[in-house]
């Protein structure tokens, strides 16, 4: 292969070969480095690259190798973490002007894991501020996203609260997996909510989503949400033809007025197309109140977690955040516990809606991305399922009439990732007959 386009691989397939002794880690992130400078002055997916840093990284990824030392999964990778992330070797500065030059002591439990796998962690990539709604440089909302649509990086972390992963990845036309709630550890990464926040993953496959997601999948002591679990063969599992086709069930969410006609002229080919394993699914009512639930949970936790931040520095603080913040900080304690203790209702109604159906089939957002860098779009489309911590995925399976992508979202019951990877590769292959 054309070594000045060794950026373009699949990781698992650039594993393979670095371990084969096709090419060298080196080689690899010598690729993703040119691609870096000859798209990210557009881009702009990066605030943190030391291209000396990732490159003797890289170099010691392939001396490992050349002297018989083990070699993980993701030996000589290169991986992109979003700027919330902690890093010991790089600045984390969470998107705002207050954490400025922060330097972590210590990795967050993902970016330890991903080195243990051999990964080598290429730079971090912009964030909104405080992983909220007030955009970054970047276009996309999440540079992760970005960096890998653009070829920069075979992988990269993200994080959802509300809809940070699944809907950046639908905008830039790759997968995003936000796995069920406590299955990847968040010890490390910026508190916004505890009952909310979960690490999620980009890449151009997924086979590489399972190889990134089985590396990552753990128990950490300092995140009481993970527990101790046997390992889960994601890779196996997706890569497994389904006992049976499986039956999708078309959700239109609570928000479905918000959908723009590209959107519901797709889905409605989509289901046309899928008639035989599609069969439209009505939402109970109970889930009416969704995103007051969402917020009120959302804002009350951003409000006890970013209580220095505001205390200290509200006036440096954007406009959107420093209201979130403040609504927070007003909620009533009834309130909140109220909202807390509609998600096991919920998640009850959604264990008997998935004894009809392998997965639900909804949009990943209204529409394609919205234009310009003052608005990171709507995130509706994903509150319920974050809420409810059920694993969802975003397929880059649509794509509007501006000719921009548009996601496919699949959301499974919570625990069942793999097999909601399983799905997702044989909507994938169906719809490529």
């Amino acid at each position: 292969m054309d070594p000045t386009q060794l950026n373009w691989l699949p990781a698992s397939d650039a594993a393979r070969a670095i371990r084969d002794g096709a090419f060298s880690a080196e080689q690899l992130m010598q690729a993703c480095l040119a691609r870096v400078k000859e798209i990210d002055p557009q881009v702009q997916a990066w605030v943190f690259l030391d291209e000396a840093h990732a490159l003797a990284q890289a170099r010691a990824r392939d001396l490992d190798r050349a002297e018989g030392r083990p070699t993980g999964p993701l030996h000589g990778v290169p991986v992109a973490i979003k700027d919330i992330i902690d890093t010991c070797d790089m600045p984390t500065e969470d998107g705002t002007v207050l954490h400025a030059g922060r330097t972590p002591a210590r990795d967050a439990a993902v970016v330890a894991s991903l080195r243990a796998a051999g990964a080598v962690i290429m730079g971090k990539t912009v964030t909104t501020e405080c992983a909220t709604y007030a955009p970054g440089v970047c276009s996309a909302l999440c540079g992760s996203a970005a960096a890998v649509a653009a070829g920069m990086a075979p992988l990269a972390l993200g994080s959802q609260t509300n809809g940070s992963v699944i809907r950046p990845a639908a905008f830039c036309g790759v997968y995003g997996f936000k796995p069920t709630f406590g299955l990847v550890p968040r010890t490390g990464v910026m508190k916004l909510s505890r009952t909310l926040d979960h690490v999620g993953m980009f890449a151009r496959s997924i086979d590489d989503l399972a190889l990134l997601a089985e590396v990552l999948v753990g128990w950490d002591a300092d995140d009481p949400d993970t527990q101790p679990r046997a390992r889960i063969p994601f890779m196996q599992v997706a890569a497994q033809e389904p006992p049976l086709p499986p039956l999708l069930g078309f959700i239109k969410p609570p928000v479905w007025d918000r959908a723009d006609s590209d959107t519901r002229e797709a889905f409605a080919e989509l289901a046309e197309q899928m008639k035989d394993c599609v069969v439209e699914i009505e939402l109970p009512s109970s889930t009416a109140g969704m995103l007051d639930w969402h917020r009120t949970i959302m804002e009350a936790e951003m409000a006890a977690n970013l209580d220095r931040e505001f205390e200290q520095g509200k006036d440096r603080l954007s406009e959107s955040l420093r209201t979130q913040l403040e609504r927070g900080r007003e909620l009533r304690a009834f309130d909140y516990q109220r909202a807390l203790a509609r998600i096991p209702l919920l998640n009850a109604a959604f264990d008997e809606m998935f004894e009809r159906c392998d997965a639900f089939l909804t949009p990943a957002a209204p529409g394609a991305a919205p234009k310009g860098l003052d608005y990171t779009g709507d995130p509706s489309f994903c509150s319920l399922w974050t809420l409810c911590g059920m694993p969802a995925l975003s397929l880059p399976l649509l794509q509007a009439t501006n000719g921009l992508p548009m996601g496919v979202q699949l959301v499974g019951p919570r625990g069942s990732d793999a097999r909601l990877l399983r799905t997702a590769q044989w909507l994938v292959r169906r719809l490529e007959e």
